[in-house]
């Protein structure tokens, strides 16, 4: 049988969330923001936002394909969906 779930009658809350582990990535590698600044070329303030993981409610495939570059990880080190359920 076929269960597809439909969000369009869930709220937001109910369908969970990505959460960005940058940070945790940068911190366990002994990298600093502005490290990474310097290898991927990408804006200090694109990097921050990642790092504190506030505002970030779109993904920047470009960004996110740079650090896993760099940083020789995949893109499930760096993003994590978590379910509600």
């Amino acid at each position: 049988m076929d269960v597809t779930k439909s969000i369009v009658s869930y709220e937001a809350a109910a369908y969970g969330h990505v959460r960005v582990k940058l940070a945790e990535m940068l911190d366990s590698r002994g990298i600093t923001r502005n490290k990474l600044r310097t290898l991927t070329g990408a804006k200090y303030e694109v990097i921050d936002r990642y790092y504190k993981a506030v505002n970030v409610e779109m993904v920047d495939l470009d960004f996110i394909a740079k650090v896993c570059y760099v940083l020789e990880c995949k893109v499930e080190d760096l993003l994590e969906y978590k379910s509600e359920e």
